[in-house]
């Protein structure tokens, strides 16, 4: 059973970067958003320590201090923003759409922004978690900087681990690329590219045993899956590559997504397949993944949406 239905002509579900920034362009426009943060307010930004690639931040900000700001604007101009979940969503026919907050609050929705992000997979052991933000990273372009001339370490066999592998060869002294089987699961051209470079040393039928450091990371222990050998080395920096999960399962069924449950938008557009229903940030970008550009493809989402009930508003007059 539900309470009180609400009306609403701006529905946000998530927050960080894109969804933030939606909320701002939207409070701008008068449409009055409501946002349900979602379980992590604030989006991965909140587990990221120095954030030094965002512009306007000369000497970097610290990613939950700048979620902080960003927050703060979006209620300045206006934003309802909630500390909830939205549980349920009815995308049937045409809006108001339906969802369930909560589980128990129903909500009728003119237009609906969806900002639910991406979450990395992780490896899944005690010391990943520990020292993550402290030299363990799932994003090589936002924190490799941190360790230029470092030995550093990545976890992965994909397309995205080699290219991430690439990348910190150019900065760092080493890097140590860990594959758990026998072979690679990137393309021929990114397998080449990764064996091309000198100072990448690909291990093999390899996984990791533990990741080492009180309180940043010193090194890891790695183990042969084959021979059962154990072996360490010394490291500053830690980064896993095995993918990212789109949080958007609760729209299946309703949006049109790809294989990995990426939502698709249609091109130079945050448009999904549904009328009034928009996409930004990392639930439909799985290219950049960055906080620059999941704010600009927030702001197209609300500028997507203002258009939408604007023209919705035309028709009825006419």
């Amino acid at each position: 059973m539900t309470d009180k239905i609400e009306h609403v002509e701006c529905l946000i579900i998530g927050s960080g970067p894109a969804g933030y920034t939606a909320a701002i362009y939207a409070a701008r426009a008068d449409m009055k958003p409501v946002m349900y943060a979602g379980m992590q307010p604030g989006g991965q930004l909140t587990i990221t320590t120095d954030v030094e690639n965002y512009p306007g931040y000369p000497d970097g900000i610290m990613g939950p201090e700048m979620m902080e700001l960003f927050r703060k604007q979006a209620e300045r101009f206006g934003t309802d923003v909630r500390y909830g979940m939205i549980t349920h969503v009815d995308f049937k026919g045409k809006a108001p759409f339906k969802v369930i907050a909560d589980e128990n609050h129903e909500i009728l929705a003119e237009t609906i922004i969806i900002a639910t992000g991406a979450s990395a997979k992780w490896l899944g052991i005690p010391s990943e978690e520990r020292l993550n933000g402290k030299g363990v990273s799932a994003c090589a372009v936002c924190d490799g900087f941190f360790f230029k001339g470092k030995d550093v370490a990545i976890v992965g066999a994909g397309d995205t681990a080699c290219e991430e592998a690439s990348y910190l060869a150019k900065i760092c002294s080493k890097v140590y690329m860990i594959v758990r089987r026998n072979e690679f699961r990137a393309s021929k051209a990114m397998q080449h590219r990764v064996l091309n470079t000198p100072n990448i040393e690909v291990l093999f039928n390899t996984e990791t045993d533990e990741i080492l450091g009180d309180t940043i990371v010193s090194g890891a222990r790695f183990k042969n899956r084959e021979t059962g050998e154990l072996r360490t080395i010394d490291l500053k920096g830690f980064f896993v590559a095995i993918g990212h999960h789109p949080n958007t399962d609760i729209f299946k069924g309703f949006l049109d997504m790809d294989d990995t449950g990426y939502l698709k938008t249609v091109a130079g557009t945050s448009k999904t397949n549904i009328e009034g229903v928009f996409a930004c940030g990392d639930a439909q970008d799985k290219v950049y993944r960055q906080a620059v550009t999941a704010a600009g493809s927030g702001c197209m989402a609300a500028l997507d949406a203002e258009r939408y009930l604007a023209a919705k508003a035309d028709q009825a007059v006419a």
